[in-house]
């Protein structure tokens, strides 16, 4: 039985903790979490022991679930990782490229499982795109959000565009050549709205825009490459793939022709992939349980979440650069 401890038992705190309770092979050992609002709420619903402090909780488990403030992330994961501890640790991987920086180094001297949440891998959308061969030019993302005071401790590029630029620089596997971006704080003391342009060693552009203030909710995605168009809804849960129609290749589920204005005609392929249906953090939780009771190599690694906070970082300079030259 693998003995799991949560640190912080807010909003997605709660989450976690019941998606533990329901995964076999696991004993949710308890949780620690300073404020006794939040605690008193998480014991009365889930039932889960209460620890008073960090490492009385570190002690009793085998592995632990940061799902704390950002700004505690590198504190008590540096306690876990010393203490030889496995460490699933929610997104941003830390408050600073800094704290990333010296967590990527524990866990390579801990030599134990360290899995960050970027939750939107284990998406049904994106998980339906399976084994297909992916080689992006240009990518267009764009996630949109209603506002929210939970999150705003941090910019939306650290809240919300940071899901889209993990998933980027997974698809891409390519050096980043320059960044350029903008963006405006609105309602918060940090940023609410902001764009982003990332221009690859590869010649791959992705162009990223994420709000937190707008009236409808968007999560897409849009990916070209030579050959095809692929479109993913995060939010739906739908995706579709638009390709050149090989020769002798198998009817897809939509086959048209079209004229290229020459007399050449082509025929296009227009795929719906079966989306199978799955909670995406009940998923990585348990891929990370199995990881670490399997040696198995985990989906999001640390480095992974180290990378996507490199990017957001130079995405942040570039933004205060950008602000300070017309004085925004």
């Amino acid at each position: 039985m693998l003995k799991i401890g949560i640190f912080g038992a807010g909003h997605l705190g709660k989450i976690h903790m019941q998606q533990w309770q329901e995964i076999a092979g696991i004993e949710l050992t308890g949780f620690y979490d300073p404020d006794d609002n939040q605690a008193a709420l998480a014991i009365a619903q889930y039932q889960v022991p209460r620890f008073n402090n960090i490492e009385s909780l570190i002690d009793a488990v085998d592995a632990v679930d940061i799902v704390s403030t950002t700004t505690a992330h590198y504190e008590i994961a540096k306690k876990c990782l010393q203490a030889g501890k496995h460490v699933f640790i929610e997104k941003p991987l830390a408050h600073t490229l800094e704290e990333a920086k010296e967590l990527v180094k524990l866990v390579k001297e801990a030599n134990v499982k360290c899995q960050v949440g970027h939750v939107e891998r284990y998406n049904p959308a994106f998980l339906a795109l399976g084994n297909q061969s992916l080689q992006p030019m240009f990518i267009e993302a764009h996630r949109l959000a209603q506002f929210n005071p939970r999150g705003t401790d941090v910019s939306v590029i650290l809240d919300l565009m940071i899901h889209d630029i993990d998933v980027v620089m997974h698809l891409v596997k390519s050096p980043v050549m320059r960044i350029s971006a903008s963006g405006v704080s609105v309602l918060s003391e940090t940023a609410d709205i902001a764009n982003a342009r990332i221009e690859f060693d590869n010649g791959c552009v992705a162009n990223l825009t994420s709000s937190r203030i707008s009236l409808k909710k968007m999560r897409k995605m849009r990916i070209f490459q030579r050959d095809a168009y692929i479109g993913i809804d995060f939010l739906e849960k739908k995706t579709e793939i638009i390709r050149m129609k090989e020769p002798g290749a198998a009817p897809g589920m939509m086959d048209f022709p079209i004229e290229m204005g020459n007399g050449e005609k082509k025929n296009i392929s227009v795929q719906l992939p079966q989306i199978t249906p799955s909670n995406a953090i009940r998923m990585e939780l348990e891929e990370f349980a199995e990881a670490i009771t399997s040696n198995k190599n985990v989906r999001v690694s640390v480095y992974d979440g180290y990378q996507a906070m490199d990017v957001a970082h130079q995405i942040l300079k570039k933004m205060s650069l950008h602000n300070e030259a017309y004085n925004v």
